[in-house]
């Protein structure tokens, strides 16, 4: 049974959620000749303020970007 887990920064419009679980499902499926009822896609939502790089959350991040286009 294939488990794909994906991480993401929460704040993606669900529809862009769905789109990318289909996909990963189809690759899965198309790849591995796996059946449907056998193929696990896992989203996880990361609130930004949990995810960072370089020290730097992406809430930080999108703080900073904001304030230099003010």
């Amino acid at each position: 049974m294939p488990i794909v887990e994906i991480s993401i920064v929460a704040g993606r419009p669900p529809e862009k959620v769905r789109d990318l679980i289909h996909q990963v499902h189809a690759a899965v499926r198309d790849s591995l000749d796996a059946p449907d009822g056998a193929i696990r896609v896992l989203v996880r939502e990361i609130p930004p303020e949990h995810w960072a790089a370089r020290d730097i959350t992406k809430a930080e991040q999108a703080e900073q970007e904001a304030s230099h286009e003010r």
